[in-house]
């Protein structure tokens, strides 16, 4: 049983904590309702959610495991995909349930899935390697493409656009006076809120994305009628996109674009006063400043960068 639980974890990425809240929330189900499980029984009414799916529900699973930590802040409800998650999990289960003749062990299959949030609690961070060598802008392009690599592997979970929001807020903290912003977990933020970006500073509304589309356009234009002066964070691939959304809207002349590198590689050579041991003095606090924040707003500890010298 543990060769298949194994396997299906491998095959269909189940390691984000999206992908964990589903497997115990279903797991649960599976006690109280019995096996075989009926999947479109474990949807809500609206259709939208896996039933039962939430943070308390969640968190009570990983109480009775001696968990006190937070696994998701809407335990899975708002991850993206948990609809086919829960499809995918469900007829596992009743697989698993037909080859053991109905005499499967679920508090096993619990402990199993308990065993993953450890390991999920436990990830290793993302890495910068300061090299006299290497360009600050490969340095930062370094660490967001670690982030597209694991969210390659972790479907739903979104770790690139994480590391890049956290990354423009540490170096906002950095230059600027302590307090001045106010900083939101990535789901916060990606979520539609009523805010007017993801962060902002005097009359500047600044996004942050690596996802750039008509949706953000319409914000900045929100942003202009309102006074504020937008202005957009993205990687190498949204910069065009971004430009050529901005200039189809006739607001080209009017919205910063600015690609990521570059933006937080500058201030990088500013605060290190362009001298060697400045700019390893200037990272090592960026760093810093983004573990801090990451502390903070996120539940995962494997967003966290570790400084390798």
């Amino acid at each position: 049983m543990e060769k298949e639980l194994s396997r299906f974890v491998a095959d269909k990425g189940f390691r984000g904590k999206g992908s964990l809240c589903v497997a115990l929330v279903v797991t649960q189900h599976a006690k109280t309702m019995g096996l075989p499980l009926d999947a479109e029984n474990l949807i809500t009414e609206g259709g939208g959610q896996v039933l039962g799916l939430g943070k308390i529900a969640v968190q009570s699973i990983l109480l009775r495991h001696g968990i006190d930590r937070v696994l998701a802040s809407e335990g899975g409800r708002t991850s993206r995909g948990s609809l086919n998650n829960m499809r995918m999990y469900v007829a596992l289960l009743n697989d698993l349930y037909r080859e053991q003749a109905g005499a499967l062990d679920l508090d096993a299959i619990e402990r199993f899935w308990i065993y993953r949030v450890h390991e999920f609690f436990a990830a290793k961070p993302f890495k910068i390697r300061l090299d006299a060598s290497r360009s600050l802008r490969t340095v930062v392009g370094d660490v967001l493409l670690q982030a597209e690599e694991r969210q390659k592997t972790t479907p739903g979970v979104y770790y690139a656009g994480a590391v890049m929001q956290h990354l423009v807020g540490a170096k906002l903290d950095c230059v600027l006076p302590r307090g001045a912003l106010v900083h939101n977990s990535f789901s916060t933020a990606d979520a539609p809120t009523r805010r007017a970006g993801d962060f902002l500073v005097g009359d500047v509304a600044m996004h942050v994305t690596t996802s750039p589309g008509e949706s953000l356009i319409l914000k900045c234009r929100d942003n202009l009628d309102a006074g504020l002066r937008p202005l957009i964070v993205t990687g190498k691939k949204g910069l065009p996109v971004a430009e050529g959304l901005a200039g189809n809207s006739g607001l080209g002349d009017r919205i910063d674009v600015f690609e990521v590198e570059q933006f937080v590689a500058a201030n990088l050579y500013e605060l290190g006063g362009f001298a060697a041991a400045g700019r390893r003095t200037a990272v090592n606090d960026l760093v810093e400043r983004y573990n801090q924040i990451v502390d903070e707003v996120e539940t995962d500890p494997s967003l966290k960068i570790e400084l390798k010298r």
